[in-house]
């Protein structure tokens, strides 16, 4: 417990020793938080890593079916967009985690870890986060009238599920969004919990 100083100046307690010190009690909340975000995009893109070997794999019946036997299958030919779109669309929460997005790395490289965590969080704040919400908005009704209609493929024998290859969009938007803020969170752990570069 802390101890408070009684102040022979005046009336009270003196709390002057601990105005400077953190507040950290919030602290294994947040980490938590991020553990816990973290964990989800881990194990949602491992799994979704399997569908590149599908991708592949189908493509591959495709066109032995196509050229070896002159069987056309539209149903699979849009198996492969479908999983292509979710790979791509649903990956991207993944690859923000693991580094794996296009970063201008011209200074970024040589800063501190407190100044990339204020570039982090920055651009977290600034462009990631509010770009996730706006791709949210103006992708929603776009979505809700696929749903209303129950859109369907226009090729004969198509997979009659547009309007779920549609809702990959939102969908896309929410992930990273968690994930972006994962990594608001993470940086500003580092930038409370680390001290000052000096």
């Amino acid at each position: 417990m802390r101890q408070n100083n009684f102040s022979p100046h005046g009336l009270g307690y003196d709390t002057l020793p601990f105005n400077n010190q953190k507040d950290l009690s919030a602290m294994p909340a947040l980490h938590a938080c991020v553990h816990y975000i973290d964990a989800f995009t881990d194990r949602s893109g491992r799994l979704l890593a399997w569908l590149a070997l599908s991708m592949a794999l189908v493509t591959a019946l495709i066109v032995v079916l196509r050229y070896g036997f002159n069987i056309g299958s539209i149903m699979a030919q849009e198996a492969v967009i479908y999983m292509h779109g979710s790979l791509f669309m649903l990956g991207t929460a993944y690859a923000l985690k693991t580094g794996a997005h296009v970063r201008v790395d011209i200074f970024y490289r040589s800063f501190s870890p407190r100044a990339q965590a204020w570039v982090n969080s920055l651009g977290s704040i600034v462009f990631l986060l509010p770009l996730c919400a706006f791709i949210c908005f103006v992708s929603w009704n776009y979505v809700a009238e696929s749903w209303t209609i129950r859109e369907i493929s226009p090729e004969p024998g198509g997979i009659p599920a547009v309007f779920l290859l549609k809702s990959l969009i939102p969908l896309m938007a929410f992930n990273l969004f968690l994930q972006g803020l994962a990594e608001t969170l993470r940086s500003a752990l580092v930038l409370v919990e680390e001290q000052p570069d000096g």
